[in-house]
């Protein structure tokens, strides 16, 4: 229990509650099996059991629910898919709207689930601030966001300009040049959330076998080594961890997300700072920093990543003293009043990133199977989508979420290209993001480097597409 315990703060949070459930006691039939028990499979059983009761549905997990990326993230719920701009361009006006209310509705959904089920995981819906800090550049690239953001049909009430002053008046930054302010995100404990929905479910009459890795598939069954399940239905909801599940990782490779937090700060400090009711915030640099305010008075700040040559998952989230250091000091540039605060945890997880950074969920009536993934850091919210996308797919319902252009067929999936030109790729783009960062993070770097390191940083970001 112990090594659960310290996989992050939020897991660390719920004390004595994570003793493992049974495992698969041998072989089972069911009607949907879902491996894991992270928010996408949980979702999914979740909505399942709201629309067709009856089913009997398992649930098998490697180790304990919200045990992957589901119990490690920095607790944004975000109101948005990642690439949503781009799988909205090609609907008409009036059809783009209705996909972006529906986006913007998942925080609420969200709210309106843990109210009827009593999860209690300190939710605040008090927005976002994409902040301009650190140069000047920023925020031009801002200003130029909010344009494309206007120019797809959102409005003021969408995403709305702060000036300097009105910025101060929600979070004080050491250089702030102005923010984007969106209404559309809550903050959670992740973990909180993650085991409250396993609860949920199981009350529902799902079946959750824990420490039962799935080893490996064929359609209408799921191979253990404690036995195996024979269902109608498959649902792989492993995001980050598709590598261990062939063909999977073809699709979604796991990257790596780091976060540390601050011990327990002062309200004097907390005067300092802002974030008074719950908001979210980012640095707007292509390699984005953010944070939140936990509910027990911690700066809880994410940045930066890592991918591993061959897309191996990362085993061991304990940081060393330079990937702490350098959070660390990113975030003392935005908030030098912490320059003597300790940092009490520091933690990480595998996400899942799709070949076309947008997320995708797939179904296929004809095999019985169903998955989703590719959130690249956005899985909070987007699991949710998803788990109500795969129930209306497998139950061949019609529906608003089965139209969205995110539901995709296998073959319309782009695939991985083979090592070493992943490799190579993520660290020419990574060497250029972070080089554009340290020209323009120095205030006497001449205008031509500056100009250069952003052309060959937006060029780089846009082979990413």
């Amino acid at each position: 229990m112990a090594a659960t315990q310290h996989i992050s703060l939020w897991m660390e949070q719920l004390g004595d509650s994570l003793m493992p459930r049974a495992a698969l006691p041998g072989d089972i039939e069911a009607d949907v099996a879902i491996v894991g028990a992270g928010f996408t499979g949980l979702w999914t059983a979740y909505y399942l059991k709201q629309q067709a009761p009856d089913l009997h549905i398992v649930v098998l997990e490697a180790q304990i629910a919200g045990f992957g990326a589901s119990g490690r993230n920095g607790g944004w719920l975000i109101g948005e898919v990642l690439g949503e701009d781009r799988l909205l361009a090609a609907l008409d006006p009036a059809a783009r709207a209705q996909s972006r209310a529906l986006l913007h509705d998942i925080p609420d959904e969200v709210g309106r689930v843990i109210a009827r089920e009593g999860i209690h995981c300190h939710y605040r819906k008090g927005g976002v601030l994409y902040c301009a800090a650190r140069y000047p550049e920023q925020e031009v690239r801002l200003r130029q966001q909010l344009a494309a953001w206007r120019a797809h049909g959102h409005g003021e009430e969408d995403y709305r300009w702060l000036e300097v002053a009105e910025l101060n008046q929600q979070l004080r930054l050491a250089t702030p040049y102005g923010a984007v302010y969106s209404p559309h995100v809550a903050t959670i404990q992740p973990a909180r959330l993650v085991r409250g929905l396993a609860a949920c479910v199981e009350r529902l009459g799902v079946q959750i076998y824990e420490q039962s890795r799935v080893t490996h598939w064929q359609p209408g069954v799921l191979h253990t080594a404690q036995g195996r399940v024979q269902a109608h239905w498959l649902v792989p909801a492993i995001e980050g961890y598709a590598s261990t599940l062939p063909p999977f990782g073809r699709y979604q490779l796991p990257v790596q997300s780091l976060i540390i937090a601050t011990e327990p700060l002062s309200d004097a400090l907390w005067e300092e700072i802002g974030l008074r009711h719950g908001q979210a915030f980012s640095e707007n640099s292509r390699q984005v920093s953010y944070g939140q305010r936990s509910r027990d008075n911690r700066l809880v700040f994410g940045a930066r990543g890592g991918y591993r040559f061959g897309g191996k998952l990362r085993q061991d989230f304990t940081l060393t003293a330079d990937e702490i250091a350098l959070r660390r000091q990113l975030m003392v540039e935005l908030f030098p009043m912490l320059d003597k605060v300790r940092i009490s945890h520091g933690w990480g997880g595998n996400l899942g990133a799709a070949r076309r950074f947008q997320p995708h969920m797939v179904c296929d009536a004809g095999v019985g199977l169903a998955w989703a993934g590719g959130y690249g850091g956005e899985g909070v919210g987007a699991s949710n989508l998803a788990g109500r996308t795969l129930a209306d797919l497998m139950l061949g319902k019609d529906t608003l979420l089965t139209g969205q252009p995110w539901v995709k067929t296998v073959a319309s999936l782009g695939r991985w290209e083979p090592e070493p030109l992943r490799w190579l790729g993520y660290n020419a783009i990574i060497k250029s993001f972070t080089w554009e960062d340290q020209t323009l993070n120095k205030p006497h770097s001449p205008r031509w480097q500056r100009r250069l390191a952003q052309d060959v940083a937006g060029f780089m970001e846009g082979l990413m597409q």
